[in-house]
C-alpha cells in the first residue's frame, strides 16, 4: 500500500532516507527546506510512503513536476500503486537509483516516452577527511560575474542535455540561464576558480543536508579544458564545505573525463543514478 505523507511523517522520512544518503540528497534537501506538501516553492513536494512495520520506500513529486524515488526493494506492484496515486499529474522527469527509476517509469507508462535526457551516471561518494590535501582557493560568485555565468550556464545546460540542443530549440538554454545565474548568486553556493584574474571554472552545491553536501554545476569553458580546472574548483569547493563542518560529499559524473577528475580528488563510485528528463510534459494516466 502506498499512502501520501503528512508533515507529521517528516522526521521518520528523513531517518529512512539518511540510511540511503548518497542517493537521496534531492529528496532530503527538499524535505529539509520545504517540508511535506505543496507550497509556493517549485521544490515543495508531495511525498508518498510504502510502509511495512515502518517506512521502506519514499516517492517524491515536486510542484514543478519532477519525480524522485528511494525504495531499495521496489517491486512493480509498488511502482504501479504509486502511479495510481498520482494519476492525472503532469510530470517532466524523474531521478533516483537506476533500477528504481526504470521500474517506476514502466509503471507510469513512460518507459517508451520521448526523453531529451535518459541516462545513467556513476554515483560517487567521498569522506571529506580523505580527500586530496592539495589546497585550492576559490571565491564566491559576485554580481559582476552574472553576465559571464549566464553564458556558462547556457553551455553547461546544453552540454549535459538538461536543455535541448535541437536547432528548433537552440535558444532554450539561453532563456533558462539568466534565472539560473541570478538564483545561484542569491543562494551563494557557486564558487569560482580564478587564474591570473580570470574566472576559469565553476562548481556549486546543489543540496546540503546535515553533514552531507552534493556537488553540481561543475563547468569549465571549452578553451580552458584539459588543465585540471574542473578538479581544482571541485576540490576548493569541498575544502570550504569541510571547514564549515561537512563530512561527506556526493556527486554524479556526466562523462569519463569528469569521473577521472573526481577520482583524483578521492571520490569512489558507490552506485548508478538515473536522470530522465522528458522532451515534453506528460500526464500520468493510471
Amino acid at each position: 500500500m502506498i499512502r501520501e505523507a503528512t508533515q507529521d511523517d517528516a522526521v521518520a522520512i528523513d531517518a529512512f532516507l539518511a540510511e540511503h544518503a548518497a542517493s537521496s540528497m534531492f529528496l532530503r534537501s527538499n524535505l529539509a527546506s520545504q517540508g511535506v506538501g505543496i507550497s509556493d516553492h517549485p521544490h515543495s513536494s508531495r511525498i508518498f510512503l510504502r510502509e511495512v512495520e515502518g517506512i521502506v520506500g519514499v516517492f517524491g513529486v515536486t510542484k514543478g513536476g519532477y519525480l524522485m524515488v528511494q525504495m531499495p526493494d521496489l517491486t512493480s506492484d509498488d511502482a504501479t500503486a504509486f502511479a495510481r496515486s498520482i494519476s492525472g499529474s503532469t510530470v517532466l522527469g524523474m531521478t533516483g537509483p537506476t533500477a528504481q527509476v526504470e521500474t517506476t517509469l514502466v509503471a507510469l507508462g513512460l518507459d517508451n516516452g520521448e526523453f531529451r535526457l535518459n541516462h545513467d551516471e556513476p554515483l560517487y561518494r567521498l569522506e571529506l577527511s580523505q580527500m586530496s590535501a592539495q589546497t585550492v582557493d576559490c571565491r564566491p560568485m559576485e554580481p559582476s560575474d552574472v553576465p559571464l555565468l549566464e553564458g556558462w550556464f547556457a553551455q553547461y545546460l546544453t552540454d549535459t542535455n538538461q536543455a535541448s540542443a535541437d536547432e528548433a530549440k537552440k535558444d532554450e538554454a539561453k532563456k533558462i540561464a539568466p534565472a539560473r545565474a541570478r538564483s545561484d548568486l542569491e543562494t551563494g553556493r557557486v564558487r569560482l576558480l580564478v587564474k591570473e584574474g580570470q574566472a576559469v571554472a565553476m562548481a556549486s552545491l546543489n543540496a546540503i543536508v546535515s553533514d552531507h553536501v552534493q556537488v553540481g554545476g561543475v563547468y569549465v569553458p571549452c578553451d580552458m579544458r584539459g588543465r585540471g580546472y574542473g578538479r581544482d574548483v571541485t576540490l576548493g569547493l569541498l575544502q570550504e564545505a569541510k571547514g564549515n563542518g561537512k563530512n561527506v560529499a556526493v556527486l554524479f559524473a556526466n562523462n569519463p573525463p569528469a569521473a577521472r577528475a573526481y577520482e583524483a580528488i578521492g571520490f569512489e563510485q558507490v552506485g548508478w543514478y538515473r536522470i530522465a528528463l522528458l522532451g515534453q510534459p506528460q500526464e500520468i494516466r493510471s
